[in-house]
């Protein structure tokens, strides 16, 4: 696989009855790029991400009631799945969970246990409704699974409406990291440009290489408010300030995405995960916006229906996402089986000949 996995990076996935994903057991890299027809199961994948953020964070209840309820987690309902079931590696630790639900339409746990490959499973109870993660079993291996679970983030753009946070006036001190929908992103870029100036001016440089007019971010406390803080903006050449609201859709998502890849290493999430990132990009931007995440330091997991993105990938990064009778199952490819198609044509091109699969299919 491509590229060397950190310890405190997401080595394996086992994952049973979560919505779509009856069954999957899933060996992961340091690059990932999720490719598949509309409605396979790439975003319910990276969706099991984001309950699991909200479990550690003990909103398991407030996720799931947000959901619809268990039955809109479970692989069909809980008529046809029984429980939820995942096993999370990090090399030779893990952290393992079972989750049943309940008459009163939450989800309650009967197995959550920290895991050593020397010393078995560390069991912390069962009946519980939130996690005891945080209480853990009292060994060090606690500590270490938890603290690489609580270093993923899952970021998503899509919002880029007149309403959207990203356009609205942030706290200016809500900087100790880019949160998933970018809401605080000029409180994070004024920290950066204060605290990490040539980051800041990698992102701004990265920026123009999309958006050739845009000269520098104006970042100030708000004069009405000095506790707050929104995003503006100069043209190149000029001086006086713009909106975010005057930014078009796909570069106002650039610059969220330059500043997740780009910002100082040691703020960086030791898994970032983002579905369909080329949303809204041009195909030049989509081009810069490969190299941001091949380059990246961290592990990185993108869903994408982007031929251009999928190009720009070895077949050793890619994890095919096919759904079979409202099954969805997702594997790696071979690359020895393809090592004759890849003489003559790109993987965008197999892709869109169905030889990788993850196209339609009835």
């Amino acid at each position: 696989m491509t590229g060397n996995i950190g310890d405190k990076q997401l080595s394996r996935i086992v994952l049973k009855g979560f919505k779509s994903i009856a069954e999957c057991d899933l060996e992961l890299s340091k690059l990932n790029v999720l490719i598949g027809a509309n409605g396979a199961g790439k975003s319910n994948f990276i969706g099991f991400f984001r309950m699991v953020q909200q479990l550690l964070e003990e909103n398991l209840q407030v996720f799931v009631s947000r959901q619809g309820g268990p039955d809109a987690l479970l692989h069909f309902g809980r008529k046809t799945t029984e429980k939820l079931e995942f096993e999370l590696y990090f090399g030779n630790n893990g952290y393992f969970a079972t989750l049943e639900p309940t008459q009163d339409n939450r989800l309650m746990f009967v197995r959550e246990s920290f895991w050593w490959n020397l010393g078995g499973e560390r069991p912390m109870g069962k009946g519980h409704f939130e996690t005891k993660a945080s209480v853990g079993t009292g060994t060090a291996i606690d500590e270490y699974v938890l603290s690489a679970m609580q270093k993923w983030r899952v970021y998503h753009f899509h919002d880029t409406s007149d309403t959207a946070y990203v356009k609205q006036s942030h706290g200016i001190n809500d900087n100790a990291y880019l949160r998933p929908d970018a809401r605080n992103l000029a409180a994070f870029l004024y920290f950066l440009r204060d605290r990490y100036p040539a980051s800041y001016q990698k992102i701004v440089k990265t920026i123009r290489l999309v958006a050739p007019f845009f000269g520098d971010f104006f970042l100030r406390p708000s004069p009405q408010n000095k506790e707050f803080i929104e995003l503006e903006w100069f043209e190149r050449g000029q001086d006086i300030p713009f909106k975010a609201h005057l930014l078009s859709d796909g570069t106002l998502r650039f610059m969220c995405l330059a500043t997740v890849f780009l910002q100082p290493e040691e703020l960086q999430p030791e898994t970032i995960l983002v579905d369909e990132p080329e949303l809204g990009l041009h195909p030049y931007a989509i081009t810069v916006l490969a190299s941001l995440i091949r380059t990246a330091t961290k592990q990185v997991i993108v869903s994408t229906q982007s031929v251009e993105l999928l190009n720009e990938f070895d077949v050793e990064d890619v994890i095919v996402v096919d759904r079979l009778d409202g099954r969805s199952f997702l594997r790696r490819m071979d690359k020895q089986k393809l090592e004759g198609w890849l003489e003559d044509y790109s993987l965008g091109e197999l892709w869109k000949k169905n030889v990788l699969g993850g196209r339609p299919s009835r």
